[in-house]
């Protein structure tokens, strides 16, 4: 008979089974998300008239934001799927649905060799992308926060921002080894299809391991629940996700200065250190990659720690040093022009933001039962990335270009304060978890019989 120690290492490798075929799904995901804006400048003249350069790129970063926009229709319907249907059939047909939209976007003929058509196919395939991105974060945090193990539940889910950033790391290192590989000519007649291959192809490797993913559990007990009242799972409807107005609330207003802050000092950053600082573009690209990697590092590091001192501790770090550190690092940055310095500045405000990314998915999932969470989790998310987050390096371009750039500054610091206000509001959500809470429930014993444990010393 097993021992207690062995039934626990044997879950211990369930549980980082399912996270790495969970959690690599969203990596392949993110980088067909980032692809599209890496390899842009290539073939922006593919599916557009020839003519302005400027206006093709401006076509190409137009249907970017359409696909931005898609991504609450995606955590509406992905997320409502995944509560009514389960976690791992959600999860495969996002990833199977990123798949078909890299696809078209690798197999496209040109504008010159099918006219309209091109930018038509362009457009849908990019919508595609951004429902399956949408649903994708839904499902995931869900599914991450689900399956880890009691008491780890901020060090797994914490993967969800690890391979979201190594997808865009991965974007950038593909095209680092195409751009020294082939010809420009080449990267601009065909090169750039690769990449969307790629994405394509690992997005049909994902497809196959998600199918072999355990449900979780969480789920699972809903479904039995209502199989045993004769009945199907009732949950993932807006009626229901209604009935939590206090939680969608809190999501909204915890994410908001965290989907600010992110693209900020993510993607923003980049384009600042180029325009503003006046570094030179091969150096900010090593800046941004090298950094990313600490960023990478620090999110499982974060979330083992929310294990330790509680969810909101570092939220509220966050939200103090995001309101408080914003203005003067962004100044900062914007009068240096040493490349050590600007990596150490970036590498600063990515710890800053980590208190946010390492631990969201968890926080959010750790506000609504099993019946809604899915939903719950995605739709009032992605509201808010797409509002705020999607619009940060627009307004940041725009007072730029009226010459109030440091207002921009002051506009992320008045963001993060928005949500620490909510953060300090806030219940520490890993002591009033329903996650935890369910998984207790079932497997407390019946009432007047033992613990599995106290039967067997009993014997």
């Amino acid at each position: 008979m097993a021992t207690t120690g062995e039934r626990r290492g044997t879950g211990e490798r369930r549980v980082i089974a399912n996270v790495f075929k969970g959690s690599v799904g969203n990596l392949i995901e993110w980088y067909d998300w980032y692809a599209y804006t890496a390899f842009s400048v290539y073939f922006a003249h593919a599916f557009f008239p020839a003519g302005d350069q400027t206006a093709q790129l401006l076509n190409t970063a137009a249907v970017f934001a359409v696909g931005f926009l898609m991504r609450p229709i995606g955590g509406w319907l992905l997320g409502r799927y995944a509560d009514r249907y389960g976690r791992r059939s959600a999860l495969t047909l996002s990833v199977t649905l990123m798949a078909v939209g890299s696809l078209v976007i690798a197999l496209t003929p040109s504008y010159a060799s099918i006219g309209v058509a091109a930018p038509i196919l362009l457009v849908l395939a990019r919508l595609t992308q951004g429902v399956s991105v949408g649903g994708e974060y839904a499902t995931s945090a869900t599914y991450l926060s689900e399956v880890a193990s009691p008491g780890r539940r901020g060090f797994y889910s914490s993967f969800q921002y690890v391979t979201l950033t190594a997808g865009q790391l991965t974007a950038l290192g593909v095209q680092i080894v195409l751009q020294q590989t082939l010809s420009p000519a080449a990267m601009d007649s065909w090169g750039w299809r690769i990449a969307f291959v790629i994405g394509a192809a690992g997005a049909i490797v994902v497809m196959w391991l998600r199918r072999s993913m355990e449900e979780s559990e969480s789920f699972q007990r809903e479904s039995a629940t209502a199989a045993g009242a004769g009945d199907k799972p009732k949950g993932g409807t807006l009626r229901a996700l209604l009935a939590h107005p206090k939680a969608c609330l809190t999501v909204a207003g915890l994410t908001l200065g965290g989907t600010v802050a992110f693209y900020t000092y993510t993607t923003y950053l980049q384009k600042f250190m180029i325009n503003t600082s006046g570094i030179d573009k091969a150096s900010v690209a090593w800046i941004n990659f090298l950094a990313l990697l600490v960023f990478v590092v620090l999110q499982p590091i974060a979330g083992a720690l929310s294990d330790k001192v509680g969810r909101r501790p570092l939220l509220l770090f966050f939200g103090i040093a995001g309101t408080v550190c914003t203005v003067p690092l962004m100044s900062a940055l914007a009068g240096t022009r040493s490349v050590v310095m600007a990596f150490f500045l970036m590498v600063a405000a990515l710890v800053i933001v980590t208190g946010y990314t390492s631990i969201n998915a968890i926080v959010k999932a750790e506000l609504f039962p099993t019946s809604i969470r899915a939903l719950g989790v995605g739709l009032p998310y992605a509201l808010t990335v797409s509002i705020f987050g999607g619009t940060a390096e627009y307004i940041a371009l725009l007072l730029k270009q009226s010459g109030h750039e440091s207002l921009f500054f002051y506009y992320v610091s008045g963001c993060i304060l928005v949500s620490l206000l909510v953060y300090a509001r806030m219940t520490e959500t890993s002591k009033t978890s329903p996650i935890e809470a369910e998984a207790r429930a079932a497997q407390a014993p019946p009432a007047g019989e033992a613990a599995p444990e106290q039967q067997a010393a009993g014997r």
